[in-house]
C-alpha cells in the first residue's frame, strides 16, 4: 500500500478516498486499483480468488485426465473381452466339432442287417498324399498321418468296405506308406500306384474300372478332383491336408460312409454332390 508521508502524498490519499478507490501494490507484488473498503485486505482476497481459480483449473484437468483414463481402460477392457470371447468361441467350436465326429459303431438292427444282405458289398478307394498323409521332404522322407488315421477312420471303415489304396506316387514310396498305415493288420492289401494311372495333359487319372468292374459299388476318396475326372459320380471330395493338427475332415465322413454302404448304387447319392468338387 501507499504510505502516508508528506503533504502531497496526503493530498493524493484524500483525493483518492473521495472516490472510494486507492491504488498501490498488493501483497503479491502486483500494482492494482483497489476499492477503498478493501484497501487493507485486498491482497488476501485476490490471493484467495487466484487460489480458487487454480484449484478449479486443477480440478478440471484432473477430471479430464480421469475421463481419458477411464475411456482408455474401457477400450482396453473391450479388446481383452473380445479376445476372451474369440478364444472361448474357438474352444467351444473345437469341442462341438470333436463331439460331432465321435461315431460309435453300434450293433445293426434286424432291418439294417436285412438291407445289407440285399445290396452288394462296397469298395472304398483311398488316396494317400494330402488325403491320408502329408510328407515332408528335408532330405529324408517324413510322412505325417492325418488325424483319425488309422485308429478312428481306417479301422472303422474297414468293417464296412473293402479298402484299396490308389496313389499317383511311385510304388516304392506308396508301398512303404501303405505298410505303415496297415501296420500288419491286413486291411490294405490291394494297392495301385502310378503305373496303374492314365497320364492325360500332364496329370495322372485314376481309372476305377481297374479296381472294380461294377462302378455302382465303388467309392473313391481323394483330395484332387483331377484324379477322378473320369468318375466324378463315384467320388467323395475332401479338403487337402498339410499337417494341421486339429483337422477332422476324415472323421466327419464316417456317418456318410456308414450310410452309403446301404445304397444299391453309390452314384445315386454322390452324383448330387458334384458342385462341391470345385471347392477343394
Amino acid at each position: 500500500m501507499w504510505r502516508k508521508g508528506d503533504g502531497a502524498s496526503a493530498q493524493r490519499w484524500r483525493l483518492s478516498s473521495r472516490f472510494q478507490f486507492q491504488f498501490g501494490f498488493t501483497e503479491t507484488g502486483r500494482f492494482a486499483w483497489l476499492p477503498a473498503r478493501f484497501a487493507h485486505g485486498g491482497g488476501r482476497a485476490a490471493d484467495k480468488l487466484e487460489r480458487a481459480g487454480s484449484l478449479a483449473r486443477a480440478a478440471t484437468m484432473m477430471k479430464n485426465q480421469c475421463l481419458l483414463g477411464l475411456r482408455t481402460f474401457v477400450a482396453f477392457a473391450a479388446k481383452v473381452w473380445s479376445f476372451v470371447l474369440y478364444m472361448l468361441r474357438r474352444q467351444i467350436r473345437t469341442i462341438i466339432q470333436y463331439q460331432t465326429v465321435r461315431y460309435d459303431i453300434l450293433p445293426l438292427s434286424p432291418i439294417s442287417r436285412n438291407r445289407l444282405g440285399q445290396v452288394k458289398g462296397k469298395v472304398l478307394v483311398l488316396d494317400l498324399d494330402e488325403t491320408l498323409i502329408h510328407s515332408h521332404h528335408d532330405g529324408v522322407l517324413r510322412p505325417t498321418v492325418r488325424p483319425g488315421t488309422p485308429p478312428d477312420f481306417i479301422l472303422k471303415v474297414s468293417r464296412w468296405y473293402e479298402l484299396v489304396v490308389f496313389t499317383a506316387s511311385m510304388e516304392i514310396y506308396g508301398s512303404a506308406v501303405a505298410d505303415k498305415l496297415d501296420n500288419n493288420r491286413g486291411i490294405l492289401k490291394r494297392r495301385y500306384y502310378r503305373q496303374h494311372c492314365t497320364l492325360e495333359l500332364g496329370s495322372y487319372i485314376k481309372d476305377l474300372s481297374v479296381v472294380h468292374d461294377d462302378l455302382s459299388s465303388i467309392v473313391i476318396l481323394d483330395n484332387s478332383p483331377g484324379a477322378y475326372r473320369s468318375h466324378p459320380d463315384n467320388a467323395i471330395p475332401i479338403k487337402s491336408w498339410f499337417s494341421e493338427p486339429g483337422d477332422t475332415a476324415l472323421l466327419n465322413l464316417l456317418p456318410m460312409l456308414d450310410a452309403l454302404r446301404f445304397t444299391a448304387d453309390v452314384r445315386s447319392l454322390l452324383s448330387r454332390n458334384l458342385h462341391q468338387h470345385r471347392l477343394w
